[in-house]
C-alpha cells in the first residue's frame, strides 16, 4: 500500500509578505541569489545574475524570445504528457525541432512569487501555452506550481556557470493542506538548466528522468533577451 503524507503548511500565509519584503528592499530582486548562495551566485555569468535579479514592479514583464531546438519524448513520456493535459499540459506535447517560443515573467504578489507563461508554436496546430508559478516557499525555498493543485519543490544551484533547478519532491495542495506524493507516484526527477551563451542569448534545457523508465522528456530551446 502506498502511504500519502499529509501536512498542514504554514508557508502559504507567510509566502507573499516575505517575497514582497525582499523584492521591495531595493532595485534588485535578491530571492534567487539567496537560494543559490553567495559563492555560487558569484560564479554565474553577469547576464544570468541580471535575469534572475531583475526587480519586476506590478505590470512589468520580463520577455524572452527564441526557438525550440529539440524535443524528445519516449513512449512513456508521450503518455505522461497526454495525461498531464488535465493539469494544464505543463510538459511538451510533441516531438519537434524548430518553431518559435516565448517566455513572459511577471511578479505575482498574490502567489508569493512569479507567474511564468511559456508559448510554443506547433506546426499546423494552435500553440501550446504553459502557465506556472514560482513561489518562494516550502522546505527548499522554491516551488513550481501548475494546475490542479500540483506542484514540485525545487533546489537551485550553480553548476559549471549554469543555473540548475532540480525537483526535490512533488505535492498536491488545497489551501493550507498539502499532501506529499510518494516516490512511486512521482513522474520522475526534473532538471532544468539555464545556460548563458553570451550576447544576450541562453539555452533552456529540460530533462525528466524516471528511475525505471529512463528519460521521458528532453527539450532544448534557445532564447534571447528581448530588446
Amino acid at each position: 500500500m502506498i502511504a500519502l503524507r499529509k501536512e498542514v503548511s504554514t508557508d502559504a500565509p507567510l509566502c507573499a509578505p516575505f517575497a514582497a519584503a525582499v523584492v521591495g528592499a531595493g532595485v534588485v530582486d535578491l530571492r534567487f541569489r539567496a537560494l543559490v548562495g553567495e559563492d555560487g551566485w558569484a560564479r554565474l555569468p553577469e547576464a544570468v545574475q541580471r535575469r534572475f535579479s531583475r526587480r519586476l514592479a506590478p505590470g512589468d514583464v520580463a520577455f524572452y524570445v527564441g526557438e525550440v531546438l529539440q524535443t524528445r519524448l519516449s513512449r512513456a513520456g508521450r503518455i505522461l504528457s497526454f495525461l498531464a493535459r488535465a493539469i494544464g499540459a505543463p510538459l511538451p506535447l510533441d516531438d519537434a525541432a524548430g518553431g518559435g517560443a516565448t517566455v513572459a515573467v511577471m511578479e505575482n504578489e498574490g502567489l508569493g512569487g512569479q507567474s511564468w507563461t511559456r508559448t510554443y508554436a506547433r506546426k499546423g496546430r494552435f500553440p501550446q501555452v504553459i502557465h506556472s508559478a514560482k513561489c518562494f516557499a516550502g522546505r527548499t525555498g522554491l516551488e513550481e506550481r501548475v494546475g490542479g493543485g500540483i506542484g514540485m519543490s525545487l533546489s537551485v544551484s550553480e553548476e559549471g556557470g549554469a543555473l540548475v533547478f532540480r525537483s526535490a519532491g512533488y505535492f498536491f495542495a488545497v489551501g493550507r493542506i498539502r499532501i506529499g506524493l510518494p516516490r512511486a507516484l512521482m513522474p520522475g526527477d526534473m532538471e532544468i538548466v539555464h545556460e548563458d551563451e553570451g550576447d544576450g542569448g541562453f539555452l533552456f534545457k529540460l530533462t525528466l528522468r524516471h528511475p525505471r523508465l529512463g528519460v521521458l522528456v528532453q527539450q532544448t530551446a534557445r532564447f534571447r533577451d528581448a530588446a
